[in-house]
Order: structure tokens, then sequence, then C-alpha cells
């Protein structure tokens, strides 16, 4: 029952992961950028819930919904104000623009007096409630955010199987100067895949939230959700989500049963077993280039 119990921690755990590796592998989809900013825009729709909640008197609902569309406008903007310019400059040059965001974010956050350097409750309404299902305790934060995860996982793979939009994006994401010939709208699609990465990492704030806090620092996770879509494969969207699946998991297991100091490592160690078995991830595609 242990390990019932164990396994369904790390699921859980790991679809924050895998949510914050989607927006990774989005964004690497449509321009072959890696930002770095995603767990700190996560952090901002966290606290833009709580600050709906709190500062307004909104209910948790009406909060969330209005974050995510916040997020969402918010990364269109980000893309179109500071991404874009650089695009086509060293890739080196786009990721640490990415790094920089993210201190930007986090610092701007710990500037708002009263709220940035403290550490806050989300008062979700399903906050404190367990389930128990003979041993096994389900803590219903948990089991909400497994739930949320796959419900979001199926409106986007609706949306990129059967939608013009959805369509007109892989299309993008394979050959952009093919896409923009057959007459799409290439720059206008990277700033809604901006949108949307953003969106989907408010998400994972707001899920994240009722079990760790909102604080500043929470973007950190971010550092956990990168392998998570190594692991996956950086191309595969599905990757995104086993690969976090797989990473929680692990670290779940590793804190039970390995050392102290084993739990913040073991996402790496799998990396690194990972890159050295198969390099392209669990779904990565092998591409190869004619020179």
């Amino acid at each position: 029952m242990q390990i019932l119990q164990l396994l369904l921690s790390g699921i859980a755990q790991g679809c924050i992961y895998g949510l914050i590796a989607l927006g990774f592998v989005l964004i690497y989809k449509a321009t072959e950028t890696v930002s770095f900013a995603q767990g700190d825009l996560m952090m901002l729709g966290a606290f833009g819930a709580f600050a709906g909640m709190s500062l307004f008197g909104m209910p948790f609902w009406l909060a969330a919904i209005l974050a995510v569309v916040a997020m969402a406008a918010f990364g269109v903007l980000l893309e179109l104000v500071v991404i874009r310019p650089i695009l086509g400059q060293p890739q080196f040059s786009i990721v640490m623009l990415t790094i920089g965001i993210a201190y930007v974010a986090r610092g701007l956050v710990t500037m708002v007096p009263g709220i940035g350097t403290e550490t806050h409750t989300l008062a979700v309404p399903y906050k404190d409630q367990i389930w128990k299902l003979g041993e096994l305790v389900v803590n219903l934060e948990q089991f909400v955010i497994i739930v949320a995860t796959a419900i979001l996982c199926g409106l986007l793979f609706a949306m990129f199987r059967y939608s013009k939009l959805g369509i007109a994006m892989q299309a993008s994401s394979q050959n952009q100067l093919a896409a923009y010939y057959m007459g799409i709208p290439v720059k206008r699609l990277n700033g809604l895949v901006w949108g949307l990465a953003a969106a989907v990492a408010a998400i994972a704030g707001m899920l994240l939230a009722p079990i760790t806090f909102v604080h500043a620092n929470m973007g950190f996770i971010g550092l956990k959700a990168f392998p998570a879509a190594v692991v996956g494969g950086f191309g595969s969207l599905p990757g995104a989500i086993v690969g976090g699946l797989v990473i929680g998991i692990v670290e779940s297991f590793a804190g039970f049963y390995l050392p102290d100091g084993f739990k913040d490592t073991a996402p790496y160690i799998v990396v690194l077993l990972m890159l050295m078995i198969k390099p392209n991830g669990l779904f990565g595609e092998k591409l190869r280039k004619k020179v």
C-alpha cells in the first residue's frame, strides 16, 4: 500500500512537471527556442489567482479563469515585444533573454509590498480534503491535479488534431518557411504559442499552489520540468507529460527509499541515463540534416 501511496504522489507531482514541460515543448516546436521563463510564468499565474481572490474577493473559479486569460495575453505580448525582435540571433542570446525574463518577473513580484516576500495560501475549495479507499489515502488536491492534467491534455490533443489553428501550428512547427508560403501567419502563430504556453504554466501554478503555497521562488520548479521535457523528447507534446510522470515517480520513490539529497538529484540522474541510452528521449524523433 505504501508503494501505491508513493505512486499516487509521484503521478500528481509528475503532472505538474509535465504541464510546465509542455510549455518548453510548445515554444521549442514553434520557434526552436528554449524558454527558461516557464517556471516563473507559472509563479505569475499563481500570484494572479491569489490576487484575484485576496484583493478583489473573487471566487476561486473566476480568479483562476481570469488568471489564465491574463497570462495568455501576457505571453502573447511577451513574444511580440521581447522575443520577436531578436529571433534569428544565436540561440544562446535567446536562452539568456528568457533567463533574464524569469529573474525580472521574480524581482518585480518580490518588490510588491507585503505580498512579494511572503508565503501565501491559495484558498481552493478542495484544500485539505482526503478520500480513504481502504488503506489508500487520496489527497483531493492530488486528485484534482491528475484529473485537470488529463482534461487539459485531451483539450490540447483535440485542438491540434481537429482545429484549423492547431493544424496550422503543427504545420508551422514542421517548416515555418513552407507554412509562410502556404499563407499561414507564422509570426501571429508564434505569439499564440507563447500565449498558450503561458496559460498552461498558469494552470500548473494554480494546481501546485495548494500543495506548496504561493511564493516568489516557486518558479524554480521549472528546473525539474526541463529534465521532464528532455526525458520525454523535446519535440513531443505527449512526451512532455510522460517525461513529467517519469520524473515525478522517480523523485517520489527516491525521496522515500534513498538517503537525503537523492530526491533533488534523481531527476538529473534520470536525464543523464536517458541521454546515454536514448539521446532523443522516449518520444523524440531522429532528425537528419543534409549538408
